[in-house]
């Protein structure tokens, strides 16, 4: 992601050094290109000085070094965010399985009442009022049941993602 590292930007600072060599044969006619004593050769080295450019290699590495720390910067509030799913995904499991055994002693109760209705309404006590009022309460129980459980699931999807479960699209597998 870093247009320019550290290291390259720090090393612009320094002389460079380049060699440059070449031999061959040279003649002034075509008909002694080939002969003895034609050789030729040249040898050219050459030093660059970054004297000039000292303030584009500073603002250079200073560039680098900004995108390092902010490159830090972004690493660590991924951590900070995946620290924080997973602490509230745990949480939420154990709300969540408390808040499921209240709801199956619920359902437990209004089930009951609902049973208890009916034998008062079979014994001639009760109107069927009372019965249907027991089934609507039972109905909701088992209702706020369902969705407690549907939340728990969903609580573990998160939970699984966060920790870096497997997780693709429909129709990419494979």
């Amino acid at each position: 992601m870093l247009s320019i590292g550290i290291g390259a930007a720090r090393a612009a600072f320094f002389p460079s050094l380049t060699l440059t060599g070449s031999g061959g044969t040279a003649s002034s006619s075509l008909d002694d290109l080939f002969a003895s004593g034609t050789g030729a050769w040249s040898f050219a080295p050459r030093i660059a000085l970054p004297l000039f450019n000292g303030g584009a290699l500073r603002a250079s590495l200073d560039r680098s070094e900004l995108l390092k720390q902010i490159e830090v910067a972004r690493y660590e509030r991924t951590i900070q965010v995946a620290f924080r799913e997973v602490s509230d995904g745990l949480a939420g499991q154990a709300t969540f399985d408390e808040q499921i055994a209240v709801e199956i002693l619920r359902v437990a109760a209004s089930h009951e009442a609902h049973d208890l209705a009916m034998r008062r309404y079979e014994a001639g006590e009760d109107s069927y009022l009372a019965v249907l009022d027991a089934q609507r309460s039972l109905y909701g129980a088992e209702q706020s049941l369902i969705r407690t459980r549907l939340a728990r699931l969903s609580n573990q999807v998160t939970l699984y993602k966060a920790l870096g479960g497997g997780w693709t699209k429909i129709g990419e597998a494979g």
